[in-house]
């Protein structure tokens, strides 16, 4: 039987997200059909427009952010004390989603402004810190979360950025490697070994800071990267860099379980890293089929030789698997 690529094109655009076609595990409201249709209008307009020139320049799109505010999709999950919208994930996702079809830097500002570093606030921070941290991002800015080392990457409990108490405040001291956002976010969650002021290891501790406002907070390079140019791949350093006790980001386990929780909060960015993926899959397929339908060979469109139908038809599989 012949497959008809046109038809492929219009997979993952259904009333259903996730599951078999026509065999749904999360049917979508009404409102969150219109929210993905903004999303995707957006998508398709603006975000497309400038997803080459983006990479190309690596220039971080301010005037993307602009529009992601003004289409109230920055800060969508914090709760509506907050500011927010009290949106959920999936509500998240949704948007996410459209925007990788287009632009993967875009979709990673999204991410990070509903979840990660700033889900880790809202979900262990006093009042005043959730109030800093939702303030930014529904100000426009992307949250930077900093926990990779020169010399502790996948192995982030080897770390050795440490923050001494001394009196009132701590000091923080050491390097964050391949901090996504360096250089363009304000707000950092940085994690760091804590030290009493006897020396004594407390445990992991999250330190809050705010780029422009802690002086000790420094941008060392900017990474070359092979992809999302536009979205800097930054060395920080931490050098006496004071932080009072409003700004220490404490869970309910403290220093001892500070690692393992903060980590547990700010793990729904791996929700959010997976959308991207998707979203990319989804834009290729329908890059695929658009020039399967328009390039032609042999006096026909490419897509009409069953070799090539075969191809499309193994990828939708693949992305609706």
């Amino acid at each position: 039987m012949r497959i008809k690529a046109a038809r492929l094109c219009r997979a993952g655009r259904g009333r259903y997200a996730g599951g078999k076609q026509g065999e749904a595990r999360v049917r979508l409201t009404e409102e969150q059909e219109a929210l993905r249709a903004r999303a995707a209008a957006l998508a398709d307009g603006l975000v497309r427009s400038r997803a080459a020139e983006v990479d190309a320049s690596r220039a971080y799109p301010w005037d993307i952010v602009e529009a992601l505010k003004a289409e109230g999709f920055m800060g969508m999950t914090i709760p509506e004390a907050h500011g927010g919208q009290g949106r959920s994930w999936l509500d998240a996702v949704l948007v996410i989603e459209q925007m990788a079809r287009a632009c993967t830097v875009t979709a990673r500002i999204v991410v990070e402004a509903n979840m990660g570093a700033i889900s880790t606030v809202m979900a262990y921070g006093t009042e005043e810190q959730k109030r800093l941290a939702a303030g930014l991002v529904l100000a426009g800015d992307k949250p930077a979360i900093c926990i990779t080392e020169p010399d502790a990457g996948s192995d982030a409990g080897g770390m050795t950025t440490r923050a001494d108490r001394r009196g009132n405040r701590w000091v923080v001291n050491g390097r964050k490697h391949w901090i996504t956002g360096g250089g363009v976010s304000r707000l950092h969650l940085i994690l760091a070994r804590a030290f009493d002021e006897d020396g004594t290891e407390l445990g992991v501790g999250g330190f809050l800071a705010v780029r422009g406002e802690d002086e000790g907070l420094k941008i060392v390079r900017r990474e070359t990267t092979m992809g999302l140019c536009g979205m800097p791949e930054a060395e920080l350093a931490f050098e006496e860099m004071q932080v009072t006790p409003d700004r220490v980001l404490m869970p309910p386990g403290g220093f001892r379980r500070g690692f393992a929780e903060l980590i547990n909060a700010y793990n729904s960015q791996r929700v959010g890293a997976g959308t991207v993926a998707m979203g990319i899959a989804q834009g290729a397929l329908e890059h695929a089929v658009s020039w399967a339908k328009s390039r032609e060979q042999f006096g026909r469109p490419i897509g009409e030789f069953q070799g090539l139908q075969w191809m499309l038809a193994d990828m939708q599989v693949q992305l609706t698997a």
